[in-house]
């Protein structure tokens, strides 16, 4: 092999090199970077270098820090609590389902104990979605199509499950048919 050549091999090598460092140093700074936020008070405001793939969520009800984050796609109902600096001392954990997965524009609203034992979803009241997780007999007789024994019902089958993560498992429950599964989604989210 001539001199010349090894010159250009060399050169060759150098740059592959290089552009091999510059590639692996751009695939870790599009990874998400979580213990960078769960690290400090800006816990809210981390990005991912692929937003395509992220979920916004609002945190309400009894938790330490409620508001809107940014979670990675996939997450669970109990990411989104710990996210929100985890529940508050009267928080009633056992109302909602910390396993269900999250939904883009989802409302978390964790209820709070009320001192005679019963439970109060702080913000309940407002128009828009209503959780399934917290959902009360009364709240679910707002809903057009379900009178009291039906939702007496919806409440007994999210109880003997353990919580319910799709809104479609209530087609499971006696009494609620195509038209009242369409108003259903309308109006409520798991």
């Amino acid at each position: 092999m001539s001199r010349s050549q090894l010159v250009v091999y060399a050169a060759v090598a150098v740059a592959l090199l290089l552009v091999g460092a510059r590639a692996i140093r751009g695939e870790e700074a599009a990874e998400p970077s979580f213990a960078a936020a769960s690290s400090g008070p800006r816990e809210a405001s981390f990005s991912v270098g692929d937003a395509g793939g992220d979920l916004v969520v609002h945190v309400a009800g009894a938790v330490r820090r409620p508001g809107v984050y940014r979670m990675p796609a996939g997450s669970r109902v109990d990411d989104a609590v710990r996210r929100a600096g985890g529940p508050a001392p009267r928080a009633q954990l056992e109302a909602i389902n910390l396993a269900a997965r999250l939904a883009d524009g989802q409302q978390v609203v964790v209820p709070e104990l009320l001192p005679g034992g019963g439970a109060v979803a702080v913000g309940a009241g407002e128009e828009g979605p209503i959780s399934l997780g917290t959902a009360t007999v009364e709240q679910l007789e707002e809903i057009e199509g379900i009178g009291p024994v039906t939702a007496g019902d919806i409440v007994e089958f999210r109880d003997e499950h353990g919580g319910l993560s799709s809104i479609d498992q209530l087609d499971q429950v006696p009494g609620i048919g195509p038209a009242t599964m369409e108003s259903l989604r309308a109006r409520l989210q798991p």
